[in-house]
């Protein structure tokens, strides 16, 4: 069968209601691998660029002075999330009017030709002023197409997946994120140790970009074999021609409590996350006096333990509902992370471990509830376009600065314990999100009909 959906087909197949749509299992899992390869490329960069960003300072802006060159390439780096919400405000409407499928090709180009070309940059010693420029035009085109890539990637995900699995579904989004970033980290590291300094800042650096072009097109080709996700296909079929534009307005003041909710629980997810996996190595080194090598190590250690967890913790919330998954995040990251920090600051690696570990865990309760629970706050008129403004108003205000806003509070204050008390206050926020959520674990998505699995003998037949 190569239609993504079916109208009841078999009383056998499919539960009693007339109005339910009932879902290829092949193309469920299609859907799914192409929606995490791509999350998984957005965040293989992300590593390489944390983790060579000493290398890229010499290439780009050799000032002679290692601060400087630091802060010039994390300011590149931190470009990317500004236009976030513009690439948001374009490919989220975008892909509520033309097609969930088509805008998800459209920003695997975009990001695979933007980390792809930082590759191919003459060095500054070549071109002068005109390398660190294209270097950040890089760095916009990449921060532009993910602007529309997760919210579409979630949206995609939950539009196919039947509704009693749509958490365990949902979870191996982010488990092609942890596999990305370790993909990505662990590339630098292996480069690090294998190639001598001259060798890495004269050619070496390139080789982790240069893999994003046959990456992308992977990507591209799998997601070009998709079909249009159900809830969007019903939508289309409704209107009985293209679907008339959906103004910027509607999604924005006609869901306001929707995105203030999305906002509260992306900020305690995109705080808790750039805490745990960009922070903290930094926290080991300067605070702790690891090396960077094993400040790194225990962070990829963290988010291995992740990935074996995730896919389990996905599958818990479609039988306890995402709001106790979530709910115990919260509360989590509230009692626990001073006691966290604390064991880390001991030092030993055994404590460091466990620590790391603990908030590692608690973080898992939001990146495997997170994939289903925000595209249910939308109905399928607006869900990508929301979505992707909320998502990416949140992630661009309080995850991508929680690093520097952590740095800024501890110089300023003096109180090592920062990192903790900006969890537990972002912890609170994320709560009250929680308490207003409904929940959403077996129930169809809003503005859709009851989606079901066909059985694999049904399909066959």
């Amino acid at each position: 069968m190569s239609a993504a959906t079916v109208a009841a087909p078999r009383p056998t197949s499919v539960p009693k209601t007339p109005a339910a749509t009932a879902t290829d299992p092949a193309l469920v899992r299609r859907a799914v691998k192409a929606a995490a390869l791509g999350n998984a490329m957005e965040w293989f960069d992300f590593g390489v660029y944390s983790y060579i960003a000493v290398t890229l300072g010499k290439v780009f802006f050799p000032s002679g002075n290692p601060t400087a060159q630091l802060l010039s390439t994390f300011g590149a780096f931190a470009a990317a999330f500004l236009v976030r919400p513009l690439g948001g405000m374009v490919f989220g409407p975008l892909g509520d009017r033309i097609g969930r499928q088509k805008v998800l090709a459209v920003t695997m180009i975009m990001m695979a030709v933007g980390t792809f070309a930082i590759g191919l940059i003459p060095s500054y010693a070549t071109i002068g002023v005109g390398a660190p420029l294209l270097l950040l035009l890089a760095r916009l085109v990449q921060g532009f197409s993910t602007g529309g890539e997760y919210a579409g990637a979630t949206t995609f995900i939950a539009e196919y997946a039947p509704d009693k699995r749509r958490g365990f579904l949902g979870s191996w989004l982010e488990f092609g994120t942890l596999a990305g970033y370790i993909g990505g980290a662990g590339l630098v590291t292996l480069m690090t140790a294998l190639l001598s300094s001259d060798d890495l800042t004269s050619w070496g650096w390139r080789i982790p970009f240069l893999i994003a072009g046959p990456m992308g097109i992977i990507g591209l080709y799998l997601r070009l074999r998709l079909e249009e996700t159900p809830a969007f296909a019903a939508e289309l079929e409704k209107a009985e021609a293209n679907r008339p534009k959906v103004p910027l307005r509607e999604m924005i003041a006609g869901q306001w409590k929707a995105l203030l909710l999305c906002m509260g629980l992306v900020l305690i997810f995109n705080v808790a996350d750039y805490m745990l996996l960009s922070y903290m190595p930094s926290y080991l080194t300067s605070e702790l006096k690891y090396d960077e090598t094993h400040g790194l190590l225990v962070v990829l250690g963290v988010m291995a333990l992740m990935m074996i967890v995730q896919p389990f913790v996905g599958a818990l919330t479609d039988r306890v509902g995402r709001r106790p998954v979530i709910a115990a995040g919260c509360a989590g990251f509230l009692f626990l992370s001073v006691p966290a920090l604390l064991l880390i600051r001991q030092g030993s690696l055994v404590a460091v471990a466990l620590g790391m570990g603990a908030l590692g865990l608690l973080l898992v309760c939001f990146t495997a509830a997170m994939p289903a629970a925000l595209p249910a706050l939308f109905p399928t008129r607006v869900r990508y376009g929301s979505l992707s403004i909320g998502f990416n108003v949140s992630v661009s205000l309080f995850g991508g600065t929680t690093p520097l806003a952590v740095t800024a509070l501890i110089g300023a204050t003096g109180n090592v314990m920062m990192p903790a008390y900006y969890m537990m206050a972002a912890s609170v926020i994320g709560g009250a999100a929680v308490w207003f959520m409904a929940e959403s674990a077996g129930r169809p998505l809003p503005g859709s009909a009851p989606a079901v699995e066909l059985r694999e003998d049904a399909v066959r037949r």
